[in-house]
């Protein structure tokens, strides 16, 4: 071509497309040899089993109906689970921990000892010991310790399983909520709510198979990344459901809109979608349109469910519940009835229960006791409700924080707060379990006398997902999920299943 060619449109697209009708079918598989070889094994290893199904996991994830109910990889004792988590981790040491020699070291200067190597959130010279808050007495034929500021926790204290020595290695609320919840204190992992809907499905298609209740005016510290599906597809997340207005945003049809029509736009996006899927087989596009048709049925569904007005006066009173008001009994009692209807995974996040003394709502005698007071009722009527239905058997319920509270004051800048509180603590803390097969009465792992180290049984947040998974029935190391090229697992490469408390 002359230069003035070169300047032609017209003939520069005729010339290109001579040397596209050169490029044989023989000499693209030439040049691409490495490419088609890499296409040929990818498909290999997903028909062996590694691909979006898992590796050794035994689940068979149906892209058209990611709900449907699963059989685990053995008979679980427990079939669907109530986690209770108080963001912004409760004091044990004020709860369940009774430290009395804590007592008499109140007051006195922190020993160098406990303060050499170690990293605080905001601890900085020199602090105070200081004793339990609370007064505490043994309850029940276990002879467990609780303290009065759960007069009607009390009560129950032989129904539950304590952990008394649970530690972790992260000290700020965040990435601590996202280590108890994803088993990573990163972003972008499946949560363990995901992971039980991804293994089992629901045994309600009406319904999601993980719904979410929040309490105390705030998300967790960590975002809704602690009920995300990460690398799952989404259609494991957690459903945020609300005990205040509508349940679910947008449940609604909007004005001018009848049933009819939105069925009739959820069909025709699902025929596009349906044709998307077609070409490019990917599973989340089906994933998608389980969505729209979940959606569409849980505006007849939800709406029913998450009604508690229906409920009888006796349980109102048993749950200390306030119709139509966002709070944690609302949402306990809502807990019951979810598990009741088929729902698999059903987490309460309440938030408030930062302990450090700043101000009167973080003080260990104000701001803890007002907390106390909002859940303690509501927790002991979902245990006495769940057993007397015949459904704590069958329930694992579990409560707990993301880390514990320091046995010394919290000063920060080298001055003590205002009021009494505790730095966030990650050596030891105190979570609980309640039926799902897990043992009554009974307390696993000791600390140290003034509570600051686990000195038997031992705990992390692996090992405590690791049991919960074994009481789902699904065995933590081979339930695993194909992502970049690994299988995956919620515990990642740690945690043992506490034998000790299981029943």
């Amino acid at each position: 071509m002359t230069q003035k060619d070169l300047n032609n449109p017209r003939l520069i697209k005729e010339a290109n497309e001579r040397i596209i009708r050169h490029l044989t079918r023989r000499h693209f598989l030439k040049e691409s040899a490495m490419g088609m070889g890499a296409l040929a094994l990818g498909s290999f290893l997903t028909s062996c089993g590694t691909g979006a199904s898992g590796f050794n996991s035994g689940i068979v994830f149906d892209p058209a109906h990611p709900l449907a109910p699963k059989l685990p990889m053995f008979p679980g004792k427990a079939k669907s689970v109530i986690y209770l988590h108080m963001a912004g981790a409760p004091s044990q040491l004020e709860l369940f921990d009774y430290k009395p020699d804590l007592m008499k070291l109140n007051g006195n200067d922190c020993p160098p000892s406990l303060l050499k190597g170690k990293r605080f959130a905001f601890i900085q010279g020199i602090p105070k010991m200081l004793g339990p808050q609370a007064r505490f007495e043994q309850r029940g034929q276990s002879g467990a310790w609780v303290s009065d500021y759960l007069p009607h926790f009390a009560t129950v204290a032989d129904e539950v399983c304590f952990l008394k020595a649970v530690t972790t290695d992260q000290f700020n609320h965040a990435p601590a909520q996202l280590l108890v919840h994803t088993g990573t204190p990163r972003l972008g992992r499946p949560s363990i709510g995901a992971w039980a809907t991804y293994g089992l499905g629901s045994e309600n298609q009406n319904l999601p198979g993980f719904v979410v209740l929040t309490s105390g005016g705030h998300f967790p510290d960590a975002g809704k990344s602690v009920w995300g599906s990460g690398f799952l597809p989404s259609v494991y997340q957690g459903v945020q459901c609300r005990s205040e207005g509508d349940p679910v945003l947008f449940i609604k049809d909007p004005e001018g809109m009848d049933r009819d029509l939105r069925k009739a736009s959820i069909d025709a996006i699902n025929s596009v979608n349906e044709q998307e899927y077609k070409e490019y087989q990917d599973p989340e596009i089906m994933s998608r349109i389980s969505q729209y048709e979940l959606a569409y049925r849980m505006q007849i569904s939800v709406p029913d469910t998450m009604n508690i007005n229906d409920e009888p006066e006796y349980i109102h009173e048993m749950y200390g519940t306030k119709p139509n008001v966002a709070c944690f009994a609302n949402n306990a009692l809502l807990a019951r009835k979810l598990v009741e209807k088929g729902v698999r995974f059903v987490q309460l996040f309440d938030w408030g229960w930062d302990s450090h003394g700043t101000d009167p709502d973080t003080a260990l005698d104000i701001g803890m006791i007002n907390k106390c007071r909002q859940t303690d009722k509501a927790v002991t009527a979902l245990l006495l409700d769940l057993k007397q239905r015949g459904l704590m058997e069958e329930t694992l319920v579990v409560w707990g924080g993301e880390f514990g509270r320091t046995p010394m004051m919290e000063n920060r800048e080298g001055k003590q707060n205002p009021f009494k509180g505790r730095d966030h603590h990650v050596d030891a803390f105190t979570i609980w379990m309640a039926g799902g097969g897990i043992k009554k009465g009974y307390t696993y792992g000791e600390t140290d006398e003034i509570g600051y180290s686990a000195i038997s049984g031992k705990a992390t947040p692996f090992d405590v997902q690791a049991t919960i998974l074994n009481q789902l029935g699904f065995d933590h190391i081979k339930f695993t999920y194909e992502y970049q090229g690994r299988p995956c697992r919620l515990t990642d490469v740690s945690g043992t299943v506490i034998d000790d408390i299981i029943a």
